[in-house]
C-alpha cells in the first residue's frame, strides 16, 4: 500500500518554547505542518516565528477555542490539500511523542473512513484531575452511547480527509467540540479505534489551558440539562404517584396514571430545552410514546416485583424504580426519539 501524506494539524494557544523542537520532529517524520495560533497575543510572536521554519502557520486574531482552531486549520487543509491525505491532530503541549502521532497515522491509512484515538493509560504519572476528569467522561460516553472509550479527552486524533466535512458540522467551539465528535461519530456509525501510547505530562500538565470547572461544564452540559429534566419529571411524578394513592388508588393505577402526567412534562422539556429536536412535532411525539409506553410496562413490573415479592415500602420501590430506567431513557431519548438531522448535535 502507498503511504498517503500525512498532516499534522495543531491548534496553539499561548505555546511554551518546546512547540518548534516537536515541529522540526514531526517534520524529519515527513509530516507537513499546519498550526493555528489561537490569538495567543504578541508576546508569543516570537515562538511562531520560530515555528514558521518547519509548518505553515494560521492566525486567529482572539482566543476563539480549540475547537474553533481545529475547524480553522481543516477548512485550510480541505482547501488546499489532496483528497487523499491522512490529517492527525496534535496537542500542542509536548503530551504527545513523534512516534505515536506517526503510529494513529498509520493506522488512520490502513482503517479509511475511520476516526483513530491515541489512548493514553491511566496511571501514577497522570495528574489528579486529569485523571479524574477523563474517568468521568469515559463513564458518560459510555452511557451516552454504548460503546466503549477508553480515553475520550486524547488530543490525538487521526483520520483520512473524507471526514473532513463530517468534522466541520459538528458543533462547539472550545475544548466540548472533541466530545461532542466522540458524540456524533458514535450517533452516525463512524468506526472509532484507539491505539495505546505513552501517557506523557510535563510539569504535572501545566501548560494545559484546560478549565477545570468552566470547560467541564460545557462538556457535561447535556447530560447535565438531561438529569435536570429527569428530575423535574420524576417530581411530578412521585407527587402524582403520592396523591393518588392517598385518594385510594390502588399502587398500579397509580403508577400509570403519574406515568402519563410526568411524561407529558417530560417530553416538552427534552424536545424544547435538552435535544432541541429538529424532527416534526408528531414524528418525535410517536417516537417518544412508544419509549413511554414501554419503559411503564417495564417500570410497573419492577414495581411489582419490588412491592410483592421483595416487600419494599410502595413509595421507596417508587424511587428505586425510576432510578432503575433514568439512564435507559436518556439513551433511547438521545439515540432515537430527539436524534438531529443533519450535521447538528
Amino acid at each position: 500500500m502507498k503511504k498517503q501524506k500525512c498532516i499534522a494539524l495543531i491548534p496553539a494557544y499561548k505555546p511554551s518554547v518546546l512547540l518548534p523542537e516537536l515541529l522540526k520532529q514531526l517534520q524529519t517524520l515527513e509530516f507537513q505542518i499546519v498550526v493555528v495560533d489561537d490569538g495567543s497575543g504578541a508576546e508569543y510572536g516570537h515562538i511562531f516565528s520560530e515555528c514558521s521554519r518547519y509548518a505553515g502557520i494560521l492566525h486567529h486574531t482572539e482566543n476563539m477555542g480549540k475547537g474553533a482552531a481545529l475547524k480553522t486549520g481543516l477548512s485550510h487543509i480541505r482547501a488546499n490539500y489532496p483528497q487523499d491525505v491522512v490529517v492527525v491532530t496534535v496537542d500542542a503541549d509536548g503530551q504527545h511523542k513523534p512516534d505515536d502521532v506517526l503510529a494513529v497515522c498509520r493506522l488512520a491509512e490502513r482503517h479509511p473512513n475511520t476516526l483513530v484515538l491515541g489512548s493514553r493509560r491511566i496511571n501514577s504519572a497522570v495528574p489528579l484531575r486529569s485523571k479524574f476528569g477523563n474517568t468521568v467522561t469515559r463513564v458518560v460516553y459510555r452511557i451516552s452511547t454504548g460503546l466503549k472509550v477508553y480515553d475520550t479527552q486524547t488530543g490525538l486524533r487521526a483520520f483520512d480527509a473524507g471526514l473532513i466535512h463530517e468534522l466541520l458540522q459538528i458543533p462547539g467551539e472550545r475544548y466540548e467540540y472533541e466530545m461532542n465528535v466522540l458524540l456524533q461519530f458514535a450517533r452516525k456509525q463512524i468506526p472509532i479505534l484507539e491505539h495505546e501510547i505513552e501517557t506523557v505530562y510535563l510539569d504535572d500538565n501545566s501548560s494545559s489551558h484546560f478549565n477545570a470547572i468552566r470547560d467541564s461544564f460545557r462538556i457535561y452540559k447535556e447530560i447535565l440539562k438531561f438529569s435536570a429534566s429527569s428530575f423535574v419529571g420524576f417530581l411530578v411524578d412521585y407527587a402524582a404517584y403520592s396523591l393518588f394513592l392517598l385518594a385510594g388508588t390502588g399502587f398500579t393505577m397509580a403508577n400509570v396514571l403519574a406515568r402519563l402526567i410526568s411524561a407529558s412534562v417530560n417530553f416538552t422539556l427534552n424536545r424544547k430545552l435538552v435535544f432541541k429536536s429538529s424532527e416534526t412535532l408528531v414524528k418525535s411525539f410517536v417516537k417518544y410514546a412508544l419509549l413511554a409506553v414501554c419503559i411503564l410496562v417495564g417500570n410497573t413490573l419492577v414495581l411489582h416485583l419490588l412491592v410483592d415479592i421483595c416487600g419494599i415500602h410502595q413509595l421507596l420501590a417508587k424511587i428505586i424504580t425510576e432510578i432503575v430506567f433514568f439512564m435507559f431513557s436518556w439513551l433511547v431519548q438521545k439515540l432515537v426519539v430527539f436524534r438531529k438531522r443533519g450535521g447538528g448535535q
